[in-house]
């Protein structure tokens, strides 16, 4: 039983074509740059080539492409775009034409086409194939950061943090942030997106991408072995702490971690155990938010952490853990994603809890 499971992040995708066949160590691994990051290098070569670009698709992350797209229209260059393609860079139509964007179905003949989405399942699948691999999939797992179609009137990062909340307040497991295709909330666009990128013939899970690493890190025995922990995954855009006792959260923050610096990024983390951090706080210091439920236990003295900037906590006082699910930090998102397949797909949970159990 084969799954391919992809962690798309800012920086990377992380890719893993599980085979309950082989070990997990044994496994395809690929670490390739993000989709957003190819966008973005597209974009810039038609900068540089002084056309008008015309992207379509379906909406997916920003980022690197959207400073790119903004970059190409001060470089006085037209940028078409059709509705779908450039939700990735806000919910709210008139912002987007005020940013100079033309939303159009169709464009110039001599514009560069950009193709926008987050899954690009044919190059992936040419990889593996060059390595004698067939890439005959049972399912497909997608893991992508949604901040979720926010009304005109509400901040997307207090929208975001309202869904988790909300959603871990509901049924307070990590697997309730992930979903089949069919069951994902109509709020959830971009997760949306990149589900009807994938085959239709296919079962399709898919998560938010830090929710998914921390699920990961719990892959970790040294990690899973403490029943009480904060696990803080720190993203190249976004960080997501989870305070957890007896397996359940009693509380988290996230934060955008070029707000931070190493230090104030501990003083939360303490504050987290401790049950004092406050969500305006955090929202007035540019983040999402934070929560605290109730909890039993004393401050944890144990912190896990994973995640592309993971070395801001190097040498810190927490004195972290640094996760590695499996021998590999990289793919813990991917193996987040696997534990969440084991909930939602029934037919695949025996291979893929004893091939998680094994490795």
């Amino acid at each position: 039983m084969r799954i391919l499971a992809v962690d798309v992040g800012t920086g990377t995708q992380d890719i893993l074509l599980f085979d309950s066949e082989q070990a997990i160590e044994n496994c395809v691994q690929l670490v390739m740059p993000s989709p957003t990051v190819l966008v973005a290098e597209r974009v810039r070569a038609a900068t540089r080539e002084r056309r008008p670009i015309a992207l379509s698709g379906v909406t997916m992350g920003g980022g690197p492409s959207m400073w790119a797209v903004e970059d190409h229209l001060r470089a006085g260059l037209t940028v078409h775009a059709t509705l779908a393609a450039a939700l990735s860079f806000d919910d709210d139509p008139e912002k987007l034409r005020a940013l100079g964007i033309d939303l159009a179905e169709d464009a110039p003949a001599d514009a560069v086409q950009v193709d926008m989405r987050d899954f690009y399942q044919e190059p992936i699948e040419a990889a593996v194939r060059a390595f004698g691999v067939e890439p005959r999939l049972d399912a497909i797992a997608l893991a992508v950061f949604d901040h979720g179609a926010a009304p005109p009137d509400v901040s997307d990062r207090a929208f975001r943090f309202d869904y988790l909340a909300r959603t871990l307040g509901h049924r307070n497991e990590l697997t309730a942030l992930a979903y089949r295709r069919e069951t994902i909330p109509p709020a959830m666009t971009r997760l949306a997106a990149v589900a009807a990128s994938a085959p239709a013939e296919l079962a399709v899970v898919v998560m938010d991408t830090a929710p998914a690493a921390v699920l990961g890190a719990l892959e970790d025995p040294l990690v899973r072995s403490h029943e009480t922990s904060i696990i803080v995954n720190v993203g190249n855009f976004h960080t997501l702490a989870f305070h957890f006792e007896g397996g359940h959260t009693v509380g988290l923050f996230e934060h955008h971690t070029g707000e931070l610096t190493s230090a104030r990024l501990v003083d939360y983390l303490y504050r987290l155990g401790r049950g004092e951090i406050t969500n305006n706080e955090v929202f007035d210091d540019k983040g999402h938010g934070a929560i605290v439920w109730p909890r039993s236990a004393p401050p944890p003295g144990f912190c896990a952490v994973t995640g592309p900037r993971r070395g801001m906590l190097r040498g810190s006082a927490l004195d972290p853990y640094f996760a590695v699910p499996h021998g590999d930090m990289m793919l813990t998102g991917c193996f987040g994603l696997l534990r969440a397949c084991a909930e939602l797909l029934p037919e695949h949970r025996d291979r893929i809890e004893r091939a998680l159990a094994n490795g």
